[in-house]
């Protein structure tokens, strides 16, 4: 039973939000990398709003959040447009 609990739980706190752009497995994986980067900017703010943590605090883990992201970006959808996928010819 405390199974399902974590689960809604989890859920709770980190939603996912369904993908519905164009589906390639790099859109899939930067989507989800987005949706943490957004989750965890969230929370962040929350903290130091609440004074958990001091502006300065949060500024340089959001900062280390988005330097995460650019480069999620850089590996994942700049890579598949300098390498387009093999397609057979028709």
């Amino acid at each position: 039973m405390a199974d399902n609990t974590d689960k809604s739980k989890e859920g709770f706190l980190y939603p996912i939000g369904r993908y519905r752009g164009e589906f390639t497995p790099e859109h899939l994986a930067f989507n989800a990398n987005l949706q943490e980067f957004a989750q965890r900017v969230s929370l962040l703010c929350g903290l130091e709003t609440g004074g958990k943590i001091p502006p300065g605090e949060a500024y340089k883990e959001i900062k280390n959040l988005w330097q995460q992201l650019r480069e999620s970006k850089k590996s994942l959808l700049d890579q598949a447009k300098i390498d387009p996928p093999d397609v057979p010819e028709e």
